[in-house]
Formats: structure tokens, C-alpha cells, sequence
């Protein structure tokens, strides 16, 4: 008898039959999905959780009496539960629910920023940031007077610590930064940020978009004031994202919005608000999309994000040993490790002459999703000269043979543009 040995399944083999949408073929090739940094695909328990909630229990919550909106209200609650502990926040009510991680950081910019910035404060930021940590606080500093400083790159393409140490003084009210590049994936030293910006006094904003679904990420750890994430990247809903502040911080700040939900009382000529979280969540909510954002919790927190965390770190060693072999290829930001560590799971990229919308038009039909553009990054591919990049980013339902199925289309990509230019 011939003992044939059983492959070691992946993180990724176990996982992928809960996400339909990767069975699909695109242009009769199967999908390659490389596009996780822009937009995370969803479980079933996820697209069944908001199925659920609209076909059995859809009601508005908190103040209504009868059975589903108590059910909603206990659901909907119950996934701010869930967001707290994730991230290891405090108390529950320093989770604010906002539309996405922009809507977050425009919250913290008007209510925070416009009530306590004056002429010649400084805010400090970075080259790096996507531009909704970027255009909000070019608002609030031209209705201020407060004064916007970058940060620069290190020669490894990294966010300059050293820099940093040296632009910051006692003029600095605000520090916000993001935890991880989207388009460089470098993982700044957030904890060291923000232990440096309070030695000042100042306050530090976090955005999590890119690390929050890839690593643990503990908010009492990095001892920042506030953190934003968007829950399309985390295997949940568009439309829902959260504010994390710390509850001292978020009690200083006025409301926002106005509306229902919001209020303790209202007279014609004045009103008060309702306590933390609710002050800064004006309307009726995105009620099935914060319930699914519980249920992706669960689903990452089942897995382990140590895990999530491993198993990627695997496919990056793996996509930079793939990515390096091709000559034409530039790839920025730092390297990973040997082990894939070091950075996050995603590659930006140039390509000789070839630009990356035409790359990402021909890898397309062969059934390969990746981004090209300026990923919102306008500043940071201004500071790099280039006018696109191209990015392959990785998630854990993503496998090796998706990674070989991507190179083979990108040779093959690239010899077809060198026969063509000549």
C-alpha cells in the first residue's frame, strides 16, 4: 500500500469556504482577490447576521418598548460590547459608531480640534497618511490658525522617529498618525509616539484601518487618545466604522452632530445631551451594519488574530521572495523579515515603464483584483516622485497558489508590454 502524506492545511483552506464571493470566475478565470487593503470580502456568518437582522428583528433601537426593538437595541449594544473588548478599551462607552474611519476622524477634528487649536498650535502629521488623516485637520488648521508639520521617510521608506523627536515641542497640541502605511505597509511605533507626544502634552490620534484586521491591537497598550477603524476592511458592512476616545477625553468634547439619539432633553431654546457613547451618535443608526460588525469580531476573534497575524506574515515572506525575482519590479516601503515580519501584508509597486493602471487593467482579465492609483496617498507619491503604484495586498483567506497565480499573470503581463514598447 502507497501511503500518499495529507497536506498540512493553511489558515487560508479552512477559512475560504465561508467567503462565496472567492468561488466566482472573472473573465472564466477564478478570482484572485488582492485588492484587502482597499475592501475586505465578508463571511457568511457576517452576510447572514445582517440578513438576519433585517428579515427577523428590524427595528429602530433604544427607545422603543414592543419585542424587536428591544432585540435590535440588545444586538446593536451588544456589538459595541464586542468592538470594546477587541481592542481592549476600558469601559463600552468609549466606543463611539460612525459611518467609517473618516467620519471618525472628522468628529475628533471638529469637535475636538476646532474648540481647543489657537493661531500658531501645531499639529503634527506625516507624509505617509491616507488623505482622510490628512484633509481634516488642513480644515481645521485654516479655521484655527494652527500650524500642520510632516514628517518625512527614513532612507528604508519608514516613518522618521528621529525626525519626529525633532519636530515635535511644547507647541504641539495634536500628533495623528496611521498605525499602519497603506501603501508603504510600514508598521509605525505607535507606542513610542504616543509616549513621546504626551511628554508635550499633546494628543495622539491612531488610525487603525490597516491594522486593526491583520494584528492585535490593544488601545490601553499603545496609550493613545483616540483611534479610528473602518469595519469594510475588518469582514464587515460598508457604512459602519468606529471612534475609539478615551473617556475623559471624549467628555471634554462638545457633540458633533445634532439630532435624535443624541439629546437628554430638548427645549425650544436650548438642549442637553445624552452620557457617552450616545452624545456623539446623532439618528438613527446603522443598526444591521454594527450588529454584523459584532459578528466579524467574532469571526476574527475565533480564528485568533495572533493567528491572522502568522499566517499573513507567511504570505508576505512569501509574495516579496515571488515580487523580488521579476527585475522590472520596484517595491516600496521596508522589507519584511525572513519570516515575513516587519511590515504589513501588502506590496506597492512599480513596474519599469509599464503604468500601473494598465497593469491592473490586463492583470484583470486573467482574474487578478489588484489596486492601482495613488491609494490615496496623493502627498506620499508626490514625496516619491511617482505618479501610481500598483498594490497586491493580502488577507488570511488568501493562499501561495493565489500569490503564483498573480506572478505568472504579471510576467507574463510584463513581457506582453516589452514586446509591445519594443
Amino acid at each position: 500500500m502507497t501511503f500518499t502524506p495529507t497536506k498540512t492545511l493553511t489558515l487560508a483552506d479552512k477559512v475560504r469556504a465561508d467567503f462565496p464571493i472567492l468561488r466566482q470566475e472573472i473573465n472564466g478565470k477564478p478570482l484572485v482577490y488582492l485588492d484587502n487593503a482597499a475592501t475586505s470580502q465578508k463571511p457568511l456568518l457576517v452576510l447572514n447576521t445582517l440578513r438576519d437582522y433585517y428579515e427577523q428583528y428590524n427595528a429602530n433601537v433604544h427607545r422603543g418598548a414592543h419585542t424587536l426593538s428591544a432585540k435590535a437595541t440588545d444586538a446593536y449594544e451588544g456589538a459595541r460590547d464586542k468592538v470594546a473588548k477587541f481592542i481592549n478599551a476600558a469601559s463600552r462607552q468609549e466606543i463611539i459608531y460612525t459611518r467609517n474611519a473618516s467620519e471618525a476622524i472628522n468628529i475628533v477634528a471638529y469637535s475636538w480640534g476646532m474648540n481647543n487649536l489657537q493661531p500658531g498650535d501645531e499639529i503634527i502629521l506625516s507624509v505617509i497618511e491616507h488623505h482622510s488623516n490628512i484633509v481634516p485637520w488642513q480644515f481645521v488648521a485654516q479655521k484655527t490658525g494652527a500650524v500642520l508639520k510632516f514628517v518625512e521617510l527614513t532612507p528604508a521608506e519608514t516613518f522618521d522617529l528621529e525626525q519626529f523627536k525633532e519636530l515635535i515641542s511644547d507647541k504641539t497640541k495634536l500628533v495623528s498618525v496611521g498605525h499602519v502605511s497603506n501603501t508603504l505597509g510600514c508598521i509605525n511605533p505607535v507606542e513610542e509616539i504616543v509616549e513621546i507626544a504626551h511628554r508635550y502634552g499633546a494628543k495622539v490620534l491612531i488610525d487603525a484601518c490597516q491594522s486593526v484586521p491583520h494584528m492585535p491591537v490593544d488601545v490601553q497598550q499603545i496609550g493613545c487618545d483616540w483611534l479610528v477603524a473602518s469595519g469594510h476592511k475588518m469582514l464587515a458592512p460598508t457604512g459602519i466604522g468606529f471612534l475609539y476616545g478615551k473617556l475623559e477625553v471624549l467628555e471634554s468634547m462638545p457633540p458633533f452632530f445634532g439630532g435624535g439619539e443624541m439629546i437628554a432633553e430638548v427645549y425650544l431654546d436650548h438642549s442637553t445631551y445624552a452620557d457617552l457613547p450616545h452624545k456623539f451618535e446623532a439618528g438613527t443608526p446603522a443598526i444591521g451594519e454594527a450588529i454584523a460588525l459584532g459578528a466579524a469580531i467574532d469571526y476574527l476573534s475565533t480564528i485568533g488574530m495572533d493567528k491572522i497575524h502568522a499566517y499573513e506574515a507567511e504570505l508576505t515572506a512569501y509574495l516579496f521572495q515571488q515580487l523580488e525575482q521579476i527585475p522590472q519590479i520596484r517595491i516600496y516601503g521596508p522589507k519584511p523579515d525572513a519570516k515575513g515580519e516587519g511590515r504589513a501584508a501588502l506590496a506597492a509597486f512599480t513596474a519599469a515603464e509599464v503604468h500601473a493602471n494598465d497593469l491592473s487593467t490586463l492583470l484583470d482579465q486573467e482574474g487578478v483584483a489588484i489596486r492601482s492609483g495613488h491609494h490615496c496617498t496623493h502627498p506620499l507619491h508626490r514625496y516619491l516622485g511617482l505618479p501610481a503604484t500598483a498594490r497586491a495586498s493580502l488577507s488570511f483567506y488568501n493562499t501561495r497558489e493565489e500569490i503564483d497565480v498573480f506572478i505568472k499573470a504579471l510576467k507574463e503581463t510584463l513581457d506582453f508590454f516589452a514586446g509591445f514598447l519594443g
